[in-house]
């Protein structure tokens, strides 16, 4: 089976590199070179372009940034769709909207590609450790052909339905870390703003029914400062944005999403966009520590 893998960043590298360590060999792209260089070797050849990678391959994993990044390597210049042999079959993990989904969906089936949406939850720790669970929007027949490859790189599969489910599904879970992790920062803020430690903080808040348990995962970040990156603030906001938009489409209101949305892109601003995006914690505190504004 030849197998492709096209985006090599945080989450793509550990899932290429997991994909190897079960004994599967890749034909990987990736703008940076450099990204890629770990996985080269004698389970790993570099193409100069999707389209020349497309041409060499029966599947295709892609995980790319955004719904900009994946139409460009898909149908841009030297894009991989109009190489792909028919009947291959495209799976896209990146995170993206249900109906840009389909758009691909419906772009594939134009040229008689399978096509399969697939993102994940979980950031770069379950990655490495291939404990991510990916939610499927495919054809059934078309997710037992890659069954066992999902399984080489995350440790649950739950088919959501159709084309463009998987990614709904991964808009609402996103939606929940998003929204979780704001109003976890805020309630802290205003903790320490009353003049409650920290320590106390955490130590009453984590297991109890309010907070989310992913956010225990999350202390040792804000106690220390360290926001090293395991799901970047920007790509948070990104999947956020994508959130209202599938919302505007879909007629649904989604008032406390859209603020914390905001929140988000406010800390980009910041200079915080590359940073986990556990640091709206940072940004909330230190606005809440800033100076009043002098009367005038």
């Amino acid at each position: 089976m030849k197998i492709g893998f096209i985006g090599l960043g945080i989450m793509g590298s550990r899932m290429a590199g997991n994909l190897q360590k079960n004994g599967h060999s890749l034909i990987v792209f990736n703008r940076t070179r450099a990204k890629a260089e770990p996985l080269l070797g004698p389970c790993g050849a570099f193409s100069d372009s999707p389209a020349k990678l497309a041409e060499q391959v029966e599947i295709l994993f892609t995980m790319l940034a955004h719904p900009d990044a994946v139409e460009e390597a898909a149908l841009g210049t030297n894009g991989f769709l109009d190489h792909l042999k028919p009947n291959t079959l495209w799976v896209d993990c990146s995170s993206v909207n249900p109906s840009f989904s389909r758009k691909m969906a419906a772009e594939a089936a134009r040229r008689e590609v399978h096509f399969v949406d697939a993102p994940v939850t979980g950031s770069a720790p379950a990655a490495a450790e291939a404990k991510l669970i990916f939610w499927v929007g495919a054809d059934p027949a078309d997710l037992e052909r890659i069954r066992s490859l999902l399984l080489c790189m995350g440790n649950k599969i739950v088919h959501t339905g159709g084309q463009g489910m998987g990614t709904s599904m991964k808009m609402v879970v996103n939606l929940l870390l998003g929204t979780g992790m704001a109003a976890f920062a805020e309630a802290m803020a205003l903790g320490e703003g009353l003049g409650i430690s920290r320590r106390v903080l955490f130590d009453s808040l984590l297991g109890t029914p309010p907070v989310a348990p992913f956010l225990a995962s999350k202390r040792e970040k804000i106690e220390s400062g360290n926001y090293e990156t395991e799901f970047p603030l920007r790509w948070m906001q990104k999947d956020m944005h994508l959130a209202s938009v599938s919302a505007y489409e879909s007629g649904v209101a989604m008032p406390l999403s859209n603020a914390a949305k905001e929140l988000y892109r406010l800390a980009m601003r910041e200079g915080y966009a590359t940073e986990d995006f556990s640091a709206v914690y940072d940004y909330l505190t230190a606005i809440h520590e800033s100076p009043a504004p002098a009367k005038v």
